[in-house]
């Protein structure tokens, strides 16, 4: 009966919008029309000149009539449902009227045509349709309005409603016989499946539901039927899943050890033998035996809710986070499980945060104290300090400043390629070029430190697929560290050259060189061969870790080679793009 009263208003409701929108169709059709027509007439040159020719005569709403009538053709003039009107252009009073009216009513386009304006305004809500035109005649002006009472219209409607209001009792008709054959060849198959239903929810999968139709109930059937047969092979399955459960239990990497409510251990993995650094199989210790350090058997078992004891333990330089709560079975403690995490590494990380942390705020105090003890000089002094110790003093401060700012932006700079946010605009350029940039931009500063700088090119280009800015800044960071630990009178070199598939660019200098126990800790945040030099030239130990991370990111090395008190070769290795052309 509900698919019945469905159908019903369904096609009441669709009929309803239909007849809504070929009823405002017609309607609006017939206005444009109407006003369109209107338009066309009084445009035409010809026409309106004849109308104000007549206009100046002496009996000129006579002669506007009898234009208007030979022109009601063209106007659609029918005596009946759409007529003329001739006005008088000051008062309005009815001059002439081609249904023999002796009054007019004056309408919102008349009153507009009083101002000397055509009307043309329409409202589909009127029950008329008008346009006033006014015609000058020279002393006299007159104004010609026609206006349709849409008769027409309205019968048009009303057979149009008359039509549908027949069209939707024979649909309703049909509609009522349709729906009772269709909901009776709904219920009979959704009956069969309920009974079905009924049969699988009691454990007898044995029954299938015949397939007779290919509609949706055919689909729904034969998904039944489907459905049926995975639940039966679902409980089939279950034994090799808990087996496959099983497996991954013995292979995960958190150890795992159970003990039953009297404390003795009932399974384990082997990650757990690993983590503890003891063979359970040969022991097989209680609960007490392994963790009753962290928590006593007693206590463990009086837990309630989501309870669980958290406890820690080093073995052979491993830190291990253990987590130990019961489990229950039919509402009564069934015994315990111990979850054993290796920590190892995130201790491991918190040590270097810290480091971090202390290396950062004591690069950041010696700046820091210095600006402060500078700026307190100038404020007490009073503006009584000689004027060169003033500007001693503000380059200190603004030395100290561009530290500051240049330590902020280096750790900024680690911290976007600790995050993966730095993106590399790789592209294919010469190193040779990149080479011959940075010679020239460091050129300068080594003079001024009174060093030799100098630059071996091959007469081939070295093609290199990168970024190559942040490559020129890599040697441009390593050529700065060669003019900060270099003595006077020293010697740098740059040398790019080709070896195989892969692209080289070295600097050698004979500076003060790195002992080899601190070699692989060049690359560390905030590593200085010599602190005091490094301080005191500006430098902030992170240049050689932001060189260390671009390299990596373009699948290339950093080698270094150093002899204390004999200077260092540093050499960039990146893939090169293509065999030099020689």
């Amino acid at each position: 009966m509900k698919l019945v009263l469905i159908l019903l208003l369904l096609i009441i409701s669709l009929m309803t919008v239909v007849s809504a929108f070929l009823i405002r169709g017609v309607m609006g059709f017939y206005l444009n029309e109407f006003y369109e027509q209107m338009q066309t007439v009084f445009s035409g040159e010809e026409f309106v000149r004849d109308l104000r020719e007549a206009a100046a005569s002496d009996d000129g709403a006579a002669q506007i009539d009898s234009i208007l009538n030979a022109y009601s053709g063209f106007l659609g003039i029918d005596f009946g449902t759409r007529n003329y009107y001739v006005l008088d252009g000051e008062t309005g009073r009815l001059l002439a009227a081609s249904g023999g009216e002796e009054s007019a009513e004056i309408t919102p386009n008349i009153v507009t045509a009083l101002t000397g304006k055509n009307g043309y305004a329409s409202n589909s809500t009127a029950k008329y349709m008008d346009v006033a035109v006014p015609i000058d005649g020279g002393d006299v002006s007159y104004i010609i309005s026609v206006r349709d009472n849409k008769y027409t219209v309205r019968e048009l409607t009303n057979e149009i409603i008359f039509i549908i209001i027949e069209a939707l009792i024979v649909g309703l008709i049909i509609s009522i016989l349709l729906s009772f054959l269709l909901s009776k060849t709904m219920v009979i198959p959704l009956q069969s499946l309920t009974k079905a239903a009924d049969r699988v929810a009691s454990g007898d999968f044995s029954q299938r539901i015949e397939v007779q139709s290919r509609d949706e109930i055919g689909v729904l059937t034969r998904s039944f039927n489907d459905m049926a047969d995975r639940l039966h092979d679902t409980l089939l399955d279950i034994d090799n899943e808990r087996s496959k459960l099983e497996t991954v239990f013995l292979h995960m990497t958190d150890g795992v050890v159970a003990f039953s409510g009297d404390g003795e251990m009932i399974h384990y993995n082997p990650a757990a033998e690993r983590m503890l650094g003891m063979k359970l199989a040969d022991t097989a210790p209680g609960f007490d035996g392994i963790f009753g350090d962290i928590a006593p058997l007693d206590r463990v078992l009086r837990m309630k809710g989501d309870e669980v004891i958290e406890g820690e333990r080093s073995i052979k330089q491993r830190f291990l986070e253990i987590f130990i709560a019961p489990f229950y079975g039919e509402g009564a403690p069934g015994g315990i499980l111990a979850v054993i995490h290796d920590i190892t590494e995130q201790r491991r990380s918190d040590e270097m945060r810290k480091e971090f942390v202390a290396n950062v705020s004591h690069e950041l105090r010696t700046p820091i104290t210095n600006i402060r003890s500078y700026a307190e000089t100038l404020v007490d002094a009073g503006g009584e300090l000689p004027r060169d110790t003033e500007n001693e003093f503000l380059s200190v401060i603004l030395s100290e400043s561009d530290r500051m700012t240049k330590l902020v932006q280096d750790l900024l700079a680690l911290s976007r390629y600790d995050a993966g946010e730095m993106e590399l605009k790789t592209e294919l350029f010469n190193a040779v070029e990149s080479a011959k940039s940075v010679y020239e931009a460091m050129r300068l500063d080594a003079a001024k430190h009174e060093l030799d700088l100098s630059i071996e090119l091959p007469p081939y280009a070295v093609m290199i697929d990168g970024d190559k800015a942040r490559i020129e800044q890599v040697i441009i960071n390593i050529l700065s560290n060669s003019v900060r630990y270099t003595p006077k009178n020293g010697s740098i070199a740059l040398r790019v050259w080709q070896q195989g598939r892969e692209a080289r660019i070295s600097v050698s200098d004979t500076g003060i060189g790195i002992p080899a126990e601190d070699i692989p800790r060049i690359f560390d945040r905030f590593y200085r061969v010599d602190k005091a030099r490094s301080r005191a030239q500006g430098g902030t130990g992170l240049g050689m870790s932001i060189a260390s991370e671009i390299i990596k990111r373009h699948n290339g090395r950093i080698d270094v080679e150093s002899e204390p008190g004999k200077g260092t070769v540093m050499t960039v290795v990146l893939p090169s793009a293509e065999a030099p052309e020689k």
